[in-house]
């Protein structure tokens, strides 16, 4: 999730508008909704000192509103809660380990999530059992969704194509 798409997630989360988001960063009323609204859809960028700013209105850390750098266990984390709020994922125990899993009942994402982590476990769990060779798991993780045969994967046509080619077919149709 980009970081417009996080400050529009906490700012909603906290019953804020962008008004008032906006001119609590310092923006003059007359703009700060228009300036929060460039940020939510990205096309400004907040710098380093605006993301600490708004971090600290909508009482978040930084990190919760950055893109998060994986490579560092707090990158990883913020990560991790991003998973959590989109697509339902949760902390769990199970037998003294810590376990994460998917809620599949918030919602479509989390429910697509849970079917893509299936997946990959019957994948793992076929380099386990020697069924496949690491070369041929790494392929699949790294190729994905290319080689899952769990599900049917369609590329989509643009809407302007699909138009146009409707339109040839009721053409068609008419002139016969």
């Amino acid at each position: 999730m980009a970081i417009g798409e996080r400050i529009q997630f906490f700012r909603k989360l906290r019953g804020m508008t962008q008004k008032y988001l906006g001119t609590q960063v310092g923006f003059p009323e007359k703009s700060a909704d228009v300036r929060l609204a460039q940020y939510e859809t990205g096309t400004r960028t907040p710098k380093a000192d605006m993301t600490a700013a708004l971090a600290n209105i909508l009482d978040v850390s930084p990190l919760a509103l950055s893109v998060p750098d994986i490579d560092s266990y707090l990158g990883l984390m913020h990560t991790l809660f991003t998973l959590e709020d989109r697509y339902g994922l949760k902390v769990c125990e199970c037998d003294g380990e810590v376990h994460l899993r998917v809620d599949v009942f918030q919602g479509k994402d989390a429910a697509e999530l849970s079917r893509s982590l299936i997946a990959w476990r019957e994948q793992a769990a076929k380099l386990e059992s020697g069924e496949i060779t690491r070369e041929e798991y790494d392929r699949w993780r790294y190729r994905y969704p290319e080689f899952d045969t769990t599900r049917i994967w369609a590329k989509v046509i643009p809407q302007g194509l699909s138009d146009m080619l409707a339109e040839e077919l009721n053409k068609d149709k008419k002139d016969k």
